[in-house]
């Protein structure tokens, strides 16, 4: 404690204008986070992720992850500019991966603090799908070597629904991490708003009652319960491997951040914190009254930690890769640069994709008794093989069957996901529970398949499989939405961690989401993935065309892929081929949704002297009609007039 206090003073005097969401009121949160790490590494823990919202962060980092001090003070100087890729994030959002030894057992741990956005629980699924792919890739099926500690703050955890959701997950097949330590900082505030406006239960932690986690309220001025409650704690997850809360109740001690004045909105309460005694002073006074420690010992424990704060060297230059929380060592160069510019072939021999499409068309195991309707699919996708054509179902089979050949790991989770239509998951129809997945019996020595129904759940399941994705660069891990405009549920981790992750905190990640879409008539909420708002995040300048390289540089510097990078040289040549062809940009969606916005500007470039005519819907609030003789009509004049040049003459770009 006398530490952490004495780090959060040194940074208020050294950047008393600087925002950092200190940690006064709950500096035990810090000696608290050791505990639960001690004793977790005494029980095996080799690994812990580590999620948490911006106060608090930058102690949490120095003093429990070790970050470099060097590095942390940097990011308050102004005139620093980042010598690395990206446009980074503010000092209390950054995450930091670093292995060292535990003090306490001398053995070796691994702590990973996940960078967050300002939407502060937003990390936590993201936290636990890292923590479910490390327990997979070290074979952890208990828990017993990777576990997950996720911090919140009262006002969050009893107002994010995101909260609920990621508790559902906690022991579902696929999800389970067996077991979470959660901590929460109970300020018994949110930024101006007090419990009593907050929420409608008694706790804010009443929400971890929905899994029968036990709940430990402590008060945060008394250092040795909350080390008790940490101990009981650590050794119930690592015991039962079920969530458990600390609940530790504490105070704000200045405003949401350091420029905010509290006394504006809760002057009583402030009031009395202002007359409350600092806890280092607090404590210090009863261990020197009980003869355990000298004012003198305690004297020169904070001037050794002063020294070393005030020593640590002044960096001039600030790197962003320094922050990377989940780094993938042996896909990039030492220069950031992915190893190989290039992109090898894909494609397969007859034999595997035949093979491949055999056993998609069988039972793999003896007396299991499938569904007649499914038996029909299985004798027409063998004659589809005989016959050498493919359906989609089948080429989807073929290209995950080829990469788990070479030892790729594929998980597809979503809502319905292993549904019967795909034949990803056959059940049997006499034995209760039980089924098979034919796509794991390719190969004796084959990647595993993993294909999993998720909860009801957009924004948490979401999230989690980004956190799986993010471990490992040599899988394939797809989120399958119900239907394509689902996905505005999970916006969030869409907009702050997918598109925006890699500028911000050069996070790779490798997530594809399969979003069906389509007009066809199935009415507004079951037509459109919404495909204008992934384009509109794309980094793709309209503007710029390069030639040499084109399709691999466009590749390298773009945050994602989606029908964007925009192919310039491939339109480029076309154009060229058919210099007399009347050029027709054609899109179901109406025409302020959908492609139009982003492909205008580009064919421009690309085509700058002719006219390009298009044919579309016209310009609406909702994605389609529900009406069936409305979207008849519709269909019907889109494609009379799609094929009837003299028709739209006119309607040029």
């Amino acid at each position: 404690s006398f530490l952490i206090s004495w780090f959060e003073d040194f940074l208020a005097r050294k950047w008393s204008s600087e925002k950092r969401f200190g940690l006064e009121g709950c500096e035990v949160l810090i000696p608290a986070l050791k505990m639960i790490i001690n004793k977790s590494s005494e029980a095996g823990i080799e690994s812990v992720i580590m999620g948490m919202p911006h106060r608090g962060r930058l102690n949490v980092l120095a003093n429990v992850v070790r970050k470099d001090l060097d590095q942390i003070f940097c990011q308050f100087d102004p005139k620093l500019e980042a010598a690395d890729e990206g446009s980074g994030d503010v000092k209390y959002h950054l995450g930091m991966y670093h292995e060292r030894i535990n003090r306490e057992t001398d053995k070796n741990i691994t702590l990973s603090l996940m960078a967050n956005p300002s939407h502060l629980v937003a990390v936590d699924p993201v936290v636990q799908g890292k923590t479910k792919a490390e327990q997979f890739y070290r074979g952890d099926t208990e828990g017993r070597r990777v576990m997950s500690i996720l911090m919140h703050g009262d006002a969050a955890f009893a107002g994010q629904g995101v909260v609920y959701e990621t508790f559902h997950l906690s022991e579902l097949p696929s999800y389970t991490t067996h077991g979470t330590i959660h901590v929460v900082v109970n300020n018994q505030i949110g930024f101006t708003t007090d419990s009593r406006m907050a929420r409608s239960s008694p706790y804010s932690t009443d929400v971890a009652r929905v899994v029968n986690a036990p709940i430990f309220h402590v008060n945060a001025d008394d250092p040795e319960a909350v080390m008790y409650v940490c101990k009981v704690a650590a050794e119930w997850r690592n015991t039962f491997n079920k969530d458990v809360v600390i609940d530790l109740v504490c105070y704000r001690r200045f405003g949401h951040n350091e420029m905010d004045e509290p006394m504006f909105t809760q002057p009583l309460m402030y009031k009395q914190i202002r007359k409350q005694e600092h806890l280092l002073k607090k404590y210090a006074d009863k261990l020197i009254s009980e003869g355990v420690v000298t004012l003198q010992e305690l004297e020169v424990c904070v001037s050794l930690y002063e020294n070393l704060i005030t020593v640590s060297k002044d960096e001039k230059i600030l790197h962003i890769r320094h922050w990377l929380d989940s780094p993938w060592p042996d896909f990039f160069k030492p220069d950031g640069e992915p190893k190989s510019m290039s992109c090898p072939p894909t494609g397969l021999n007859e034999e595997v994709l035949r093979h491949i499409g055999e056993v998609a068309s069988s039972i793999p195991l003896k007396d299991f008794a499938i569904h007649s309707g499914l038996s029909r699919i299985l004798r027409g996708r063998a004659d589809m093989v005989a016959k050498h054509t493919v359906d989609w179902a089948l080429a989807e089979y073929m290209a995950f069957g080829s990469l788990l050949k070479d030892s790729i790991h594929v998980r597809l989770s979503g809502q319905d996901s292993p549904s019967p239509c795909l034949d990803h998951v056959l059940h049997d129809q006499e034995v209760d529970k039980r089924f098979c997945v034919p796509m794991n019996h390719l190969w004796p020595n084959q990647a595993l398949y993993t294909v999993r129904n998720s909860s009801l759940s957009e924004y948490g399941v979401l999230g989690f499989e980004l956190g799986f994705a993010m471990v490992s660069p040599n899988a394939l891990v797809c989120w399958e939405a119900q239907f394509g405009n689902f996905h505005n549920t999970a916006q969030c981790i869409i907009d702050q961690f997918i598109s925006a992750g890699q500028a911000k905190w050069v996070r790779h990640n490798g997530i594809v989401l399969l979003l069906p879409h389509g007009m066809e008539g199935m009415g507004p909420e079951h037509s459109s993935a919404r495909p204008e708002r992934f384009l509109q995040m794309s980094k793709d300048d309209p503007d710029r065309y390069q030639v040499s390289d084109c399709e691999v540089q466009q590749l390298y510097e773009c945050n994602w892929i989606v029908i964007s990078p925009f192919p310039f040289d491939l339109i480029k040549a076309k154009v060229e081929k058919y210099s007399n062809a009347e050029l027709i940009w054609c899109q179901e969606e109406h025409k302020n949704m959908g492609y139009y916005d982003y492909v205008r500007p580009r064919f421009l470039i690309v085509h700058p002297k002719d006219p390009m005519w298009y044919v579309d819907r016209d310009p609406a609030a909702a994605p389609a009609t529900g009406n069936k003789f409305t979207h008849l009509a519709e269909l019907k004049r889109f494609l009379d007039t799609a094929f009837n040049l003299e028709a739209f003459k006119g309607r040029s770009f």
